[in-house]
């Protein structure tokens, strides 16, 4: 059996040799070259578009000097036509067809494209019930195609599509061009265009049913339309509308249809069919971070409690520093974005700094008021125990706050240009039966902004002040501001910078100011490499603020989770400067 198998090896090599040797046919496009003369830049790459060889001009290894002397024949023709698009109508071409050897053929267009058709007139109008609108008028003022230019094709079409685009977007459905003319005169080298938009009547939305739904209510399933009857048909809020109930996570698949057949006065109803998505869900994580360790996580959700649109969450993490179960419950309110939710939170965090267990129990209304802007008001019941430079702590507090947030991004999972702001303002006094009183102002902030070559800034900041006239140690441990870590200051552990007491223990402070400038460059489709600086610490005067700085490379993956990051930081400016890994998964605008 062996000497069988050194005998196939040995013979390997001598069946590759054989195998090179073999004469393959070379390709039509090996034995007949094309040459095109006097021309460059797009005209150029369009007429070479135009004389690809066709498909079978070779058989074996002859060619068919039938098809190509007929192929020459032809190539005039497909070279006008090519150079149309692009304002000339009277190109000269001649072509000539060589043997260069054995089965083996030269064909050379020499091509003077002649002068470009300009444009000598245009005339642009709108008719019907919208002829007045003012953002169509805007439109034809905008035109791509002016008097004098060159007559381009492309953008003749891309303006006209553009124009009824537009004019479907604002609910003319019937708008036509009852008028579209291009009178090219090519032995003057002119154009004149007369394009006509009739708009006809506006339509409007009607009624909504839904369809396939049959567990929610549809006052539920309301609060996700973008639109109300009586308002200006659109299918962008149609879309709109699909989207919001798709990131319900309540629908497989959802599809608005407009009922035009059904439609009365101009007046369009809408069905949505929607296919239901389990409403109980059970799902288990694992991940790794350096601040925190290996971590697990259990999630449970209801989405339509009492088939009424409510929710029930509950989640378990567990971590090496840090372990907390949570429940919450939130009602639906008039609109997508306004929800009042309750929530219960147990928490336990030991960090090389500190120790601290808590309990809490918070009620809080939010609302929109702009898109993509919530604002936010919550109460809170909060009581911790914690040892920060062992010295204990027992805090009770009633806690009212107000938040005002904003995020947009042109992905979840990849996101190429974003923001994101949030401003917390927060306070407490013994007056509502706290046991310490202060008053805190959290500002965080970040931009995502692309830049040429694939490349893209990412910055990123965070301020906070505590406003309190007791010492910073009657502060509670969780209200505290430190600095470090992984989405912080990079190159330093998480939570390792701040004031410290007299034994060196950091121990936190009333402030905090952290920024970040990190630039990113995309690699193939899942990649990217990053390479930034990071500059904080949290203090309690800001009349003796010192900046911890890092700066390092980072190595990125991008799944359909988020992103994976590495990042290897090293501390700058201080003595004996170490190096620190950073590993995270996600992406947080």
């Amino acid at each position: 059996m062996r000497a069988k198998n050194s005998l196939i090896i040995a013979g390997c090599p001598i069946l590759v040799l054989l195998f090179l040797a073999v004469p393959f046919p070379a390709p039509a496009a090996e034995r007949v070259q094309v040459l095109i003369r006097g021309l460059e830049g797009p005209l150029l790459e369009n007429v070479q578009k135009a004389l690809v060889l066709p498909y079978g001009l070779t058989t074996g290894e002859e060619v068919n000097t039938f098809w190509l002397e007929r192929f020459r024949k032809e190539a005039p023709d497909k070279v006008r036509r090519a150079l149309e698009p692009y304002g000339y109508y009277r190109a000269v071409i001649r072509t000539s067809l060589d043997k260069t050897g054995e089965n083996a053929y030269r064909l050379v267009a020499a091509v003077d494209p002649g002068r470009p058709v300009r444009i000598e007139a245009i005339d642009l109008d709108l008719r019907g019930p919208g002829g007045g609108e003012q953002a169509l008028r805007k439109f034809l003022q905008d035109f791509p195609l002016r008097r004098g230019e060159v007559l381009l094709q492309q953008k003749y079409e891309e303006g006209k599509a553009a124009l009824q685009n537009r004019a479907t977007e604002l609910g003319y459905l019937d708008a036509d061009f009852p008028v579209h003319a291009v009178a090219v005169d090519p032995d003057r080298s002119t154009a004149r265009i007369e394009l006509v938009l009739d708009t006809g009547m506006q339509y409007r939305f009607d009624s909504v049913r839904f369809e396939g739904a049959t567990r929610y209510p549809d006052k539920f399933l309301n609060r996700f339309l973008a639109f109300k009857p009586g308002e200006i048909f659109s299918y962008a809020k149609l879309g709109e509308t699909q989207l919001n109930l798709i990131n319900s996570e309540r629908f497989r698949e959802v599809l608005p249809v407009p009922l035009k057949a059904e439609t009365r006065e101009h007046r369009v109803p809408v069905e949505i069919r929607l296919d239901e998505a389990p409403t109980k869900r059970l799902r288990p994580g694992l991940g790794y971070a350096t601040d925190l360790g290996p971590r697990f996580s259990l999630e449970y959700r209801d989405l339509n409690v009492y088939e009424r649109g409510h929710e029930f969450r509950s989640e378990l993490n567990l971590s090496q520093r840090l372990q907390s179960l949570g429940a919450g419950y939130t009602l639906p309110g008039e609109d997508i974005d306004t929800l009042t939710g309750l929530q219960v939170n147990l928490r336990r965090e030991d960090v090389a700094t500190y120790t601290t267990s808590n309990a809490s129990a918070e009620v809080n209304r939010s609302a929109s008021f702009g898109r993509g802007r919530l604002g936010t008001v919550y109460l809170r019941l909060e009581r911790e125990r914690s040892t920060v430079g062992s010295v204990p702590l027992d805090s009770r507090l009633v806690l009212p706050g107000i938040r005002v947030s904003e995020q947009r991004s042109d992905s979840l999972v990849r996101p190429t240009r974003g923001h994101h702001y949030s401003l917390d303002l927060r306070g407490t006094h013994q007056a509502i039966g706290s046991n310490n009183r202060f008053l805190q102002a959290i500002a965080d902030g970040s931009v995502l902004v692309p830049l040429p070559w694939r490349l893209s800034l990412y910055t990123r900041a965070r301020a906070g002040a505590t406003f309190q006239n007791a010492p910073v140690s009657t502060l509670p441990v969780s209200y505290r501001f430190f600095a470090g870590g992984d989405r912080s200051v990079r190159g330093y552990s998480y939570q390792s910078l701040g004031p410290a007491n007299d034994q060196g223990q950091v121990v936190g402070g009333r402030n905090v100011l952290v920024g970040s400038l990190e630039l990113n460059r995309a690699l193939f489709a899942n990649w990217g490499v990053a390479a930034f600086y990071d500059a904080g610490n949290a203090f309690n005067n800001f009349t003796d603020i010192r900046l911890f700085q890092g700066a390092g490379v980072g190595l990125r993956y991008f799944t359909i989770v988020g992103a994976l990051r590495f990042d290897v930081a090293r501390q700058l400016s201080v003595d004996n400067p170490s190096y620190r890994f950073h590993l995270t998964v996600g992406f947080a605008l």
